[in-house]
């Protein structure tokens, strides 16, 4: 019987919310699309490091700090670069992730220097199809942007989402594009529906999504993290096993950006229930 790793555990804030002003049809976070979610503006560093405290009492290891939005401004990075310093002050075992949308280095090199270990800047599809999901920027600056948050010293977090419609070719083109980046974790999020965004369905299956993690454990190594993020309570409720038997080897706790997640301790409790034990350092994966 092969032996079972322990699970890497991920959390999600979501520190400024719903302010984002490009057209991407996956996110509920556009002002294009009215979603009915919840909407503010930066929310205070004691807030974020009270739950970045939770987070780390559930067994999280990894702490991501998600602002909506293209891009980093002056404005953004001062604001990551001081909660990420709280959390330092009160966390110490904490790796501490950014995902910000495009930045430049000076930006990234900015966060690095502050706390940040790494960056999370997800290439969502292939190439090819990326104009069909968004136009108001382009793929290749999703590309740059990962490669330059690796030439800085920060470790890559890269992955992207299934079920927008896109081809089986351009979920293989995709799954290409991120090993080429070598990253260190990868993120893999399934479409899910939202009434008020112009992709009203997702078109992946329990077993095509089993098929694309099995195929990103073999390009990426056995030593990578490999995470199943949004989307994950849809096709995997019941059947957590089956996506762990493919390869992954972390999920995400708690809520999303914009969807509810899985209650933390029943998280927790299928881990147990499984067999699998948590990751207690970021080496156990």
């Amino acid at each position: 019987m092969r032996e079972k790793k322990p699970i890497f555990l991920c959390a999600i804030n979501n520190i400024l919310s719903g302010t984002c002003q490009e057209d991407c049809k996956f996110c509920a976070q556009s002002v294009r699309y009215h979603a009915n979610i919840d909407r503010y503006s930066y929310k205070s560093i004691d807030q974020i490091t009270a739950e970045a405290k939770t987070a780390k009492a559930n067994g999280a290891l990894g702490y991501c700090l998600v602002t909506a939005g293209k891009g980093l401004d002056d404005k953004k990075t001062e604001f990551v670069a001081r909660a990420a310093q709280a959390i330092k002050t009160e966390i110490k075992d904490l790796n501490l992730i950014a995902c910000n949308g495009t930045a430049n280095r000076e930006q990234l090199r900015y966060l690095k220097e502050h706390g940040i270990d790494s960056y999370n800047h997800n290439l969502e599809t292939s190439e090819n199809y990326y104009p069909e999901i968004c136009t108001s920027h382009g793929w290749q600056e999703r590309y740059q942007t990962c490669v330059d948050a690796k030439s800085v010293g920060l470790t890559l977090c890269s992955g992207g989402i299934f079920g927008m419609g896109e081809s089986s070719r351009d979920r293989e083109e995709l799954l290409e594009a991120i090993t080429s980046l070598q990253p260190e974790s990868t993120p893999l999020n399934f479409y899910h529906p939202n009434p008020a965004l112009p992709i009203k369905s997702r078109n992946v299956t329990q077993a095509e999504a089993v098929a694309i993690i099995s195929k990103a454990r073999k390009l990426l190594g056995k030593e990578k993290l490999l995470m199943v993020a949004g989307g994950r309570e849809l096709l995997f409720a019941g059947n957590e096993a089956m996506m762990f038997e493919a390869g992954a080897n972390a999920i995400v706790i708690g809520n999303y950006l914009t969807t509810a997640g899985e209650v933390p301790h029943k998280d927790l409790e299928m881990l147990k229930s499984l067999g699998y034990t948590i990751a207690t350092d970021c080496g156990t994966h």
